[in-house]
């Protein structure tokens, strides 16, 4: 069965894109950024819950304290990259659901009576499929990401964040440079993924 979206854009978004390792110096607007989230905030979350954060991270002083945070095979290629974001998780994101899930009254009550541990399951699971979208979104934008989590994470919440924030990933973004991809990794097949019972 064949898929509604046209095999272009099936190409752009999956099977050719890949993770950037290096960029060109093409900058990366905030309009475009403006772009790939206004199109992004459409994916299904839980409760239509929003906790995914990003912080975009453009001035050479900031970008040099999140190099140094980065493992060292992430330095050179974040140090680099036309734009880095931060992701993270607002581990208060109920205080947001009577706007954004206006139908369920006591939801904000409900996730204030849970206490911080369950809500920050919830706005790890959410904003991680936030995360997902956004990448998707880069690439849908003509854009490669260059996502990683080889970083030390705390360290990045304590220099940029708060402790309200939790930070899930740094995505390097910006248009491929020469040499951008590792070849292809393998992918399971169907069968060995889908079970039906």
């Amino acid at each position: 069965m064949s898929l509604a979206l046209d095999p272009t854009a099936q190409d752009l978004l999956f099977r050719e894109a890949r993770t950037a390792n290096t960029f060109t110096d093409e900058p990366v607007t905030d309009e475009q950024i403006e772009a790939i989230y206004d199109l992004v905030k459409y994916g299904p979350t839980s409760m239509n819950q929003s906790p995914l954060r990003v912080t975009l991270v453009r001035s050479p002083e900031a970008r040099q304290r999140l190099v140094n945070l980065m493992s060292d095979g992430n330095k050179e290629k974040t140090g680099k990259a036309p734009l880095v974001a931060i992701l993270s998780a607002d581990n208060e994101f109920h205080e947001e659901l009577p706007t954004l899930f206006p139908h369920f009254e006591g939801a904000k009550g409900m996730f204030d009576g849970m206490g911080r541990e369950a809500r920050e399951r919830q706005a790890g699971l959410n904003a991680a499929l936030q995360a997902a979208y956004f990448i998707v979104g880069v690439r849908a934008a003509g854009l490669a990401a260059g996502p990683m989590t080889g970083a030390d994470l705390e360290g990045i919440r304590k220099e940029f964040l708060d402790d309200d924030h939790t930070p899930l990933m740094v995505v390097n973004i910006g248009k491929p440079g020469e040499n951008a991809w590792f070849p292809r990794s393998p992918r399971l097949a169907y069968d060995e993924v889908v079970t039906t019972v």
